[in-house]
């Protein structure tokens, strides 16, 4: 499969994807892609390569000069640092991209922003309803880039958010008691779509 130049690859990120602002990365788009080896990877985020870069430098001077707590409390802060920097991760190169397309699982920018704080520590609920009228619970405990969707719906058929609700199988909604601290009994009676894993690709020009 021929590779896609990593110039078309911006173009059309740029011209099709509204990205995600993020305080630590920078703007974040949001796709699809199928590799050279016609590998698909439906979630992929791509950013600009300097903010990981300076993150990394600054991350790794506060180390070395033992400024991190992590450091102070174990004494392996510096190992670690580089090894989440390093070792972690999934990341995939440019070169190896065959083609970018927009990703069924990224809520356009005007939904993403719904979503507002959490439903009680460590979990965000949220129902979705769509635009021919049916509701479908989400949630996640940390991420939020890409969503699992209901089959035979996109992200982009999502209408409006209701947040911190869910829905019964019966398509009944119901609210979450902010902040709880068990679930309702009812929820073993709802299908929750999570947040999905994903790759990044870091690009100098994008």
């Amino acid at each position: 499969m021929k590779r896609q130049q990593t110039e078309d690859i911006i173009k059309f990120l740029k011209d099709n994807i509204q990205p995600l602002e993020d305080n630590v990365y920078g703007p974040s788009y949001r796709a699809s892609v199928y590799l050279t080896d016609g590998t698909f990877l439906p979630c992929v985020i791509f950013r600009n390569t300097k903010p990981i870069v300076n993150l990394a430098i600054r991350r790794f001077k506060e180390e070395r000069v033992g400024k991190s707590i992590f450091n102070r409390s174990s004494g392996l802060g510096y190992y670690e640092i580089i090894k989440t920097f390093v070792a972690k991760g999934n990341c995939i190169n440019d070169y190896d991209i065959a083609s970018v397309e927009k990703s069924r699982f990224a809520f356009p920018l005007n939904i993403q922003m719904q979503i507002r704080g959490e439903t009680t520590m460590g979990w965000t609920g949220f129902a979705a309803k769509m635009k021919d009228g049916k509701y479908f619970s989400f949630g996640s405990t940390f991420h939020w880039a890409f969503f699992q969707m209901p089959d035979g719906y996109s992200a982009d058929d999502i209408g409006e958010i209701i947040n911190h609700s869910y829905v019964l199988k019966s398509g009944e909604l119901r609210s979450h008691k902010i902040a709880f601290s068990e679930y309702p009994d009812d929820y073993k009676e709802v299908v929750i779509h999570r947040e999905r894993p994903f790759f990044e690709c870091y690009l100098d020009n994008i």
